[in-house]
């Protein structure tokens, strides 16, 4: 014998005869529902969207020294860092302290593990960081206060963009104390090789290398050639006078400061100390301004991130739907009305059938 084909419509009866049964489930599952949907809190949501700028086009070295211009960033790498550090136990842990949400969320007492888990649970259930179909990344906090929501959204968005620096930012310090170690040294031995030239100039008499030359030849030979004229025309007292200021510009006891001998003895020391000094002065020049550079590159912090909407407080809520909770509830509750009562349909017919079997 075929079974008995199944049809909604032959629940119908069933309905009718439980229908009061049905009808108060249904009416107190709308009445508890319509209770419980009042009794929960509004919760409001922030988004902030932004775009991660490629870390390279972000250094400030090159800015300064190459002109380099900031470029949005769309790169899987980049785009996983960001999501990485915004999903973060420090970033979580920042916000946590910074806005007090273990009495927020009256979680406990900070410092229970318990009440700690607990605190960091709920905010990571409030948070939502995505990456969208656009490349952006998408940033939600929710909370019952929609303008605490806005606040934590845009403060996580700059709590990244500063943990995001900070992965090269310890890097340029290291490279900022190398350029202040060399322009010290550099300084050091300028001071130094300035005063060892200012000692050699007063020693041998040596202000200009050219000038001084030039003034020893002429002056020699002019004196000698004077001496030879004097002696040639007998004039002694002439010639004798002549005689002691060629030994004074020839010789170092002489009494002149600028004589030859002190010129060829210093003519050396002096070339070399004038061209380490000139040496020195090109490279610490060059030491100061590569240091200002570097300074200034790691005082100036540029954003890694470029935000294209700033979370703002919500105009309605987003949670909870009332209605969709009171009409799910009630409909719910009508469905396991109906099939409560057909399975008790079946069990009575089959008891029924089965006492009403006659005995063999």
């Amino acid at each position: 014998m075929s079974a008995r084909p199944f049809s909604l419509l032959s629940l119908w009866p069933i309905v009718q005869r439980w229908k009061n049964l049905v009808l108060a489930a249904v009416v107190l599952a709308a009445v508890v529902s319509v209770i419980v949907a009042l009794t929960l809190p509004n919760i409001y949501k922030s988004t902030s969207v932004f775009y991660p700028t490629n870390p390279q086009t972000t250094d400030p070295d090159r800015i300064v020294t190459e002109g380099g211009k900031l470029e949005l960033g769309g790169r899987a790498e980049d785009l996983d860092r960001v999501l990485t550090i915004g999903s973060s136990l420090p970033v979580a842990e920042y916000i946590i302290t910074k806005y007090k949400l273990h009495d927020h969320y009256k979680t406990g007492q900070p410092g229970v593990e318990e009440a700690d888990q607990a605190v960091l649970d709920e905010f990571n259930d409030n948070l939502d960081i995505v990456h969208n179909e656009r490349d952006a990344i998408e940033l939600t906090f929710q909370d019952r206060d929609k303008q605490l929501a806005a606040r934590i959204a845009n403060d996580l968005v700059a709590v990244i963009d500063s943990f995001n620096q900070q992965l090269t930012l310890d890097n340029r310090r290291s490279v900022l104390d190398l350029y202040r170690t060399r322009y010290t040294f550099l300084s050091r031995e300028y001071a130094t090789t300035r005063q060892a030239l200012i000692a050699g100039r007063r020693r041998y008499g040596i202000y200009g290398m050219d000038r001084e030359s030039r003034y020893l030849a002429k002056e020699v030979v002019e004196t000698q050639a004077e001496l030879l004229r004097a002696e040639g025309e007998g004039n002694g007292s002439k010639a004798a006078g002549l005689r002691r200021a060629l030994k004074g510009l020839t010789e170092a006891d002489g009494g002149n400061l600028l004589n030859l001998e002190n010129f060829v003895q210093g003519a050396d020391s002096m070339s070399t100390l004038y061209a380490r000094f000139n040496d020195l002065q090109g490279r610490l020049i060059g030491a100061r301004s590569a240091y200002e550079t570097a300074d200034l590159a790691l005082k100036g912090r540029i954003s890694s991130l470029y935000v294209v909407q700033k979370a703002l407080p919500a105009t309605k809520k987003s949670q909870p739907v009332r209605w969709l909770i009171v009409v799910s509830s009630v409909v719910i509750t009508f469905v396991l009305s109906v099939i409560v009562i057909t399975l008790l349909e079946l069990y009575r017919r089959n008891a029924d059938r089965f006492v009403a079997q006659p005995v063999a």
